[in-house]
């Protein structure tokens, strides 16, 4: 009996020190999924999971970020009000913004998707360009044009339409017109090539660093700058 009562005790002393570990293990296992490094971790695959979380923003920027999706995949850059796809087809930079601009011509309807493609636009055409549509811009420093509206097929149209103007194929009351009846041909299911793809190509030295009229170069500029710092 003494030895019964006795291997009852080792057996229950043995339950206990098994037991002990697991607990010890288990917290173990909860401490080291608290650590920095794993908390970074989890906050990343959220963040990684919201990437193009646009379900706040009106519906017409949700469709608009849903075709280029489609088309491109992921954006490559987020920002609380922005995504951006950077060299994404013929485009050097893509942005679909949160914030609807309202625009009249030639139909109404709000813009938010621009894309950005290098094309040098010649300084005698600049006012020509302006005046054709508002939403077509240009940066002379860094050689773009871009366009602004609601659909990559919309924006394929004002740049096919502002290089004819620039390539002197129309006026610019001619491509005024030229948008107005394309945007109703498409609207009667035909599939316009203005309005399928760019109808010339992009242009890999566009950039306009422009001239330097002061004759002082950049060293000196940076030196001026240092000496009259607040700071010194």
């Amino acid at each position: 009996m003494k030895n019964y009562l006795s291997m009852l005790s080792l057996m229950a002393a043995t339950a206990f020190t098994m037991s002990s570990c697991n607990s010890a293990q288990s917290n173990d296992n909860a401490a080291a999924a608290n650590t920095p490094q794993n908390m970074q971790s989890t906050e990343s695959v959220k963040q990684n999971n919201d990437i193009a979380d646009v379900s706040s923003w009106n519906k017409s920027c949700q469709m608009a970020v849903d075709e280029i999706t489609k088309k491109y995949g992921k954006p490559n850059g987020v920002t609380a009000d922005e995504l951006i796809w950077t060299n994404a087809g013929v485009w050097k930079k893509i942005c679909i913004s949160k914030m609807e601009s309202k625009h009249s011509f030639p139909i109404e309807h709000t813009d938010m998707m621009q894309t950005t493609l290098m094309y040098k636009v010649p300084e005698d055409k600049m006012d020509e360009l302006g005046m054709f549509d508002g939403s077509v811009t240009f940066d002379r420093t860094q050689g773009t044009m871009s366009a602004r509206c609601d659909k990559e097929a919309n924006n394929f149209l004002a740049l096919n339409l502002a290089n004819d103007i620039i390539t002197n194929k129309k006026t610019v009351a001619q491509a005024r017109q030229a948008y107005g009846d394309i945007i109703k041909e498409k609207m009667s299911g035909k599939n316009p090539e203005y309005m399928a793809k760019l109808t010339f190509s992009s242009q890999d030295k566009a950039a306009d660093p422009d001239k330097n009229t002061t004759g002082l170069t950049k060293a000196e500029v940076m030196a001026a700058v240092e000496k009259n710092s607040p700071s010194k």
